[in-house]
């Protein structure tokens, strides 16, 4: 615990906790403050004002960033004939129906991602509770339940990432790695942040982003200046 102290001391050391950056600044403290030796992953974090458990106050959708994630997706797709045929020639890492479903319902989830075409979902249905409370369950809003298998299979591959609020009116999300150039990291959070922003449910009152904040696997959180991003 002692080691893991002085790590944390280490990577604090100079930062103003209360300090508001800009994106590219942010970014630029969250590298020169990365000393592990895993591949850390950014994330951002949103503090909305919005309650959840009012219908016209949630906050759900997906955004395609333009450098990816850098994470590998595993995506499962339930599809017959031709549509499977599709799925696995776009790069899914499973397809089935039936047989899929009796998989999933042993608890064998080796999959980030799911989608189906329509004609499955009655199917898919029966794994509500299983794939619902992991947050797995297709939307057609989130596109993952469409005849166009392989465009959302190369989206999904492609680092598309699927967001949604918290009870207590928090988002955030993986949204690249500290690996990655300054300028693809600033770009993949604009992007996200983007999203959220434009995603603002009608019932929303008040001040949406009450605050934005970045942070690495192992880092420290940094406040970040959004205001230039309103759309």
């Amino acid at each position: 615990m002692a080691h893991i102290a002085k790590r944390i001391a280490k990577n604090n050391e100079g930062l103003d906790r209360e300090a508001v950056l800009s994106i590219e600044d942010a970014v630029k403290e969250l590298k020169a403050r990365s000393s592990v030796k895993f591949d850390e992953t950014v994330e951002v974090a949103m503090n909305l004002g919005v309650d959840p458990r009012h219908a016209d106050q949630m906050v759900r959708g997906v955004v395609s960033l333009p450098h990816g994630t850098g994470k590998s997706v595993r995506v499962a797709v339930f599809a017959r004939g031709p549509k499977a045929e599709e799925a696995q020639a776009a790069g899914a890492d499973i397809v089935g129906a039936e047989d899929l479903m009796e998989t999933i319902q042993k608890g064998e989830i080796n999959f980030e991602r799911c989608i189906a075409t329509p004609d499955m979902m009655a199917v898919v249905g029966r794994l509500g509770k299983i794939l619902g409370t992991k947050g797995l369950m297709p939307n057609p809003k989130l596109g993952t339940v469409t005849m166009d298998v392989k465009g959302a299979v190369e989206a999904a591959k492609a680092g598309q990432v699927e967001f949604r609020v918290e009870k207590a009116g928090i988002i955030h999300g993986g949204v690249a790695k500290i690996s990655f150039d300054e300028s693809q990291i600033v770009e993949n959070v604009t992007s996200f942040v983007k999203a959220i922003i434009k995603a603002k449910p009608t019932g929303a009152k008040g001040t949406y982003v009450k605050r934005v904040s970045l942070t690495s696997t192992m880092g420290p959180g940094i406040k970040v200046d959004t205001s230039d991003l309103a759309l």
